[in-house]
């Protein structure tokens, strides 16, 4: 089976539903948890993907940005209830993070939690890399 046949639809969003999005990704999820600042404030449990494999399906309008150190992360948070349940990561400005932890329950089969080593990013980042290719 190839590749892109495994991939199923999972449908999330933030907590009041305000934001809505569909990633095409395997029911096995395998996650990143990353030691970097924000993400450790925050809890957010990475779903790397290609942008072609993203569809935000709600609430663009109702999306914020923030930015910092070198810009190049957009973090995106539900202006009305402050969730990011998804944004453009700096180690893959090609494509998305989704916060496995705001995807819906029922389609996902398991999940693997790999560590991101933020002191390590070269290296972290070099291991990862292939998450938005193809």
């Amino acid at each position: 089976m190839t590749q892109a046949a495994q991939r199923i639809v999972h449908r999330g969003g933030c907590h009041c539903g305000a934001v809505r999005f569909e990633v095409d990704a395997p029911a096995a999820i395998e996650a990143l948890e990353c030691n970097c600042s924000i993400c450790r404030a925050t809890g957010f449990l990475h779903l790397i993907v290609p942008a072609s494999r993203f569809r935000l399906l709600a609430g663009a309008d109702a999306l914020r940005a923030y930015t910092f150190n070198t810009g190049t992360a957009r973090h995106l948070f539900c202006g009305i209830c402050g969730v990011k349940s998804f944004y453009v990561p700096r180690s893959h400005p090609d494509g998305y993070s989704v916060n496995v932890r705001c995807l819906e329950p029922g389609t996902i089969e398991s999940l693997t939690i790999r560590e991101f080593d933020d002191t390590r990013r070269t290296e972290s980042e070099a291991r990862v890399r292939h998450l938005t290719a193809g």
